[in-house]
């Protein structure tokens, strides 16, 4: 005899433990049961439905029978007995008829009024407790199954809402370079890629990623995690900045080369806070905890402006830029500065001005003492400007 009670607290275990609704596990054991039920008792293209009463304990089964006619369901006397559900010639769907699966719209008007075609007729049928080894193991694979299915589910909707979000996690292992990050319900997987250059992780280790794709395998759910997306970054300041997060400040651009260094562009809606001051904070205190969790990649908070030349020039910082030529047409931006700082508007292999290509859309030329040294130029022309 089933024990309700330990039934019950069975159930509520496995709600809790891995987020699957009651429902979806009753669901699962009376598809098992009306799987196992056919297996031992069941005729050929029999429908057999199981329904669990959690008060009592007991199962009733029923059998369903779809409602049909001649436009559905091949009547031919001497093959409606058979069970086929082939097509009888080419270009006609129809199913033959079986006795055990369909029942007659005549007769269905007999046992209930106002039936229809592809309506449900249900039968009850002779409750059975005594079931073999492979009914058995059928009501089993079926449980498992249809709680793994629901499992997924459950993971996909959580982790779905989660997609664009920064996720912790504990490093479960590091393998061929990529990092697998254990969610409890879920593995993240952080590919070489996705890593900040000179980042080592070790097992056990917490892991903050940003979560870029959820991805349904045959595997199971996997969840796709980056530390160079530039949306990381941006996330990272939601967190630390509740002007940002509350939508006072935003985050216009990012440019970034992880591990490095990263401009960003900020902006703020209300002209009583500073854009730029919210996200550096009170001595630093928040950018040093961002770039502290970036391995120590230099971030430069650029104060975004919606006139180009202005922008262009902000984003060239820490360089002093004594004036600039915008191209509306080629969309392209020609930057003077002093000799002196020719170097460092350029930056260490053409970085800073790179990043600033990147964060403000425009291609960036940079000129000094009247000699060009345009973006697109190899590192060993720029660096031979810089001498």
């Amino acid at each position: 005899m089933l024990d309700i009670k330990t039934f019950k607290s069975a159930l509520e275990q496995l709600e809790e433990e891995r987020k699957i609704p009651k429902e979806k596990i009753l669901e699962a054991i009376e598809q098992a049961m009306a799987a196992a039920y056919k297996k031992d008792y069941g005729k050929k293209g029999q429908i057999v439905r199981a329904k669990f009463d959690m008060e009592d304990g007991k199962t009733d089964f029923f059998q369903v029978k779809i409602v049909v006619d001649e436009s559905i369901a091949i009547l031919d006397d001497e093959k409606k007995h058979e069970g086929e559900y082939s097509i009888k010639e080419e270009g006609d769907e129809r199913v033959h008829f079986n006795e055990e699966h369909h029942i007659l719209l005549d007769d269905a008007k007999k046992i209930k009024k106002g039936v229809e075609l592809n309506d449900e007729i249900i039968f009850p049928l002779e409750s059975k407790d005594d079931y073999g080894r492979i009914a058995a193991q059928t009501a089993k694979q079926v449980i498992i199954q249809k709680i793994r299915e629901a499992e997924r589910t459950s993971i996909i909707d959580e982790y779905g809402t989660k997609e664009g979000e920064v996720i912790s996690g504990v490093v479960q292992k590091v393998e061929r370079g990529n990092v697998y990050v254990d969610f409890n319900r879920a593995t993240g997987i952080l590919p070489t890629e996705e890593q900040i250059p000179g980042e080592y992780w070790e097992r056990s280790q917490r892991i903050r990623a940003y979560l870029y794709s959820v991805e349904d395998t045959p595997r199971g759910i996997n969840l796709r995690l980056s530390r160079t997306h530039p949306k990381f970054i941006e996330k990272l300041f939601a967190m630390e900045a509740p002007e940002i997060e509350n939508g006072t400040v935003e985050i216009k651009s990012v440019a970034r080369e992880a591990g490095a260094r990263s401009k960003i562009s900020v902006y703020s809606n209300d002209e009583h806070i500073d854009a730029v001051g919210s996200c550096v904070g009170q001595k630093g205190t928040r950018v040093n905890t961002i770039t502290g969790e970036l391995s120590g990649e230099k971030i430069d908070i650029i104060p975004w402006s919606e006139n180009p030349t202005q922008f262009v020039s902000n984003s060239l910082s820490p360089a002093k830029v004594l004036s600039i030529e915008i191209d509306e047409k080629e969309h392209k931006a020609t930057v003077e500065v002093a000799d002196d700082q020719l170097s460092l508007a350029i930056g260490k292999g053409g970085q800073n001005v790179r990043l600033a290509a990147k964060l403000t859309g425009w291609r960036i030329d940079i000129k000094g003492n009247g000699l060009p040294a345009q973006v697109e130029k190899e590192t060993e022309t720029k660096e031979e400007l810089n001498k």
